[in-house]
């Protein structure tokens, strides 16, 4: 007669007197309802919700929730009924590469106000190199919510 493993026999005698096994913990996440291409911008529409078993808890590299994946924009094919690792979606481009943008120095009261053109495309926040179109100056700013990069001193 082969010998079972200790673990194995463990969990065959908690089936035989009627106890289950300890199972995995379960965690809802979202995941898309149908392919989602590179280049398409997530809506709530395109994703459902499945329960997904984990050992250990998440780690913190797939979306927990439809709210963090809304509006981004999916740079892999995403399959249905898979989670969607948080490095498969970006925030979407404000400035994209050679848009025109405005410059904006703003420091105690003085603003000065350039035009240039994005060496970078960028989101909100993002940091961006931009050419000033009248000097030829290569200057570094922070992209901002009307497409504009904000220049500062240091």
């Amino acid at each position: 007669m082969m010998r079972l493993p200790r673990l194995v026999a463990l969990v065959l005698a908690a089936t035989v007197c009627g106890l289950t096994p300890l199972r995995a913990e379960e965690r809802m996440l979202p995941v898309p309802l149908a392919v989602i291409y590179p280049g398409d911008v997530i809506r709530d529409s395109m994703l459902g919700e499945r329960a997904f078993g984990f050992g250990g808890g998440v780690d913190g590299s797939m979306a927990e929730t439809k709210g963090a994946l809304v509006g981004k924009i999916a740079r892999r094919t995403l399959l249905p009924d898979r989670p969607i690792p948080i490095i498969a979606v970006d925030a979407p481009k404000v400035v994209g590469v050679n848009a025109a943008v405005k410059i904006v120095f703003d420091e105690g009261g003085m603003v000065i106000v350039a035009y240039g053109s994005a060496l970078q495309a960028g989101s909100v926040g993002d940091l961006i190199r931009v050419r000033n179109q009248d000097s030829g100056l290569v200057v570094t700013g922070r992209v901002q919510a009307d497409g504009s990069v904000r220049v500062s001193e240091g």
